[in-house]
């Protein structure tokens, strides 16, 4: 069993921020092709004013566009470098931290995050209409499950591998929260429009920006409600993409480069991992709508915050405030 640490708190850090970043991008490729595809109003429009709202972007939106169109939208979320938020911008972050980890990472992994940046700075105004959207989308999505691939078959199992697990859960489950705490909270239609088409439709769309419909339908062949849909995204412990089974990954991940590593850090971090785990597992989805879906789902975002934060002071040497900066970036 190997102990002690031999790996550089950068190379650590850059290889946790590298799975981050990679599983930012296909999430918001999901997002904005399900919103394209499924999210309609009953006017037959698009509301692209939620995926604003999801990514906490509405004062950068804002400064930048007058109003959220579509073009305006897209061109704010796939090419617009300034943004850090834009599929570009993430993908070049992946890419830069790959260059850094060019003596720890397979070359297979630095050809696909190099060749997926240089197609994505290749794109054009054209390339990012309406109507090409879900073609690209689609790129996105099969380059990111790509690298996903090829890190598990061929990125060597030492100290680097649990920062990669750590960085890809804890990204899974904030953005879970996210996609809930929005349809829920922030896009909460009006009480005559609940259980309608409209209603269903949209938690429907939920479902397929988590890659969580046809899981979800294997639970639930017929019906569909808040209560059903939010309980399967935040509790169920077998969904891989659930606030429970990210949780718990991360927790078990953490446990285990410490203990194999015999590493004092991340104490701080493992137990909050442990509260969180403990009140996923003995909550239940209706105790937690009678006390409020928002409160619960801000709760759990600021405890994930705080984990992000202990990581980074312990393993990559950041100050609270400049880790809890990048965390939110």
């Amino acid at each position: 069993m190997p102990s002690g640490s031999s790996l550089l708190s950068r190379y650590a850090e850059a290889i946790y921020w590298m799975a981050r970043y990679v599983e930012r991008a296909e999430n918001l490729a999901r997002i904005l092709d399900v919103q394209e595809s499924f999210s309609r109003d009953s006017r037959g429009s698009h509301n692209w004013s939620s995926v604003v709202a999801l990514n906490a972007d509405d004062a950068a939106f804002y400064a930048r566009r007058a109003e959220p169109s579509t073009e305006a939208v897209l061109d704010f979320y796939i090419l617009d470098e300034s943004h850090p938020g834009s599929l570009v911008s993430i993908v070049r972050a992946a890419r830069e931290n790959a260059r850094t980890l060019r003596p720890l990472i397979s070359t297979e992994m630095w050809i696909n995050l190099n060749t997926f940046y240089n197609r994505m700075r290749s794109l054009r105004s054209e390339d990012v209409a309406e109507e090409r959207l879900a073609r690209l989308c689609a790129t996105v999505k099969e380059a990111c499950q790509t690298h996903t691939g090829i890190t598990e078959g061929t990125f060597y199992r030492d100290e680097g591998w649990y920062f990669y697990q750590m960085g890809r859960m804890i990204e899974r489950a904030d953005q879970t929260t996210r996609l809930v705490d929005v349809k829920y909270h922030l896009l909460l239609p009006s009480p005559a429009d609940v259980g309608t088409p409209l209603d269903i439709s949209q938690w429907n769309a939920l479902l397929r920006s988590a890659a969580a419909y046809h899981a979800f339908r294997r639970m639930h062949p017929s019906g569909m409600t808040p209560a059903s849909v939010s309980h399967f995204l935040l509790f169920n412990p077998f969904f891989p993409r659930s606030l429970l089974a990210c949780t718990e990954a991360l927790d078990d991940t953490l446990t285990q480069l410490r203990s194999t590593y015999g590493l004092r850090g991340g104490r701080s971090a493992l137990e909050t991992l442990d509260e969180l785990r403990a009140v996923l597992r003995d909550s239940t989805i209706d105790a937690v709508m009678r006390k409020g879906l928002h409160e619960f789902l801000d709760w759990m975002q600021t405890r994930l915050i705080e984990v992000s934060l202990a990581l980074g002071e312990d393993f990559f040497g950041y100050p609270p405030a400049a880790q809890a900066q990048k965390a939110s970036g």
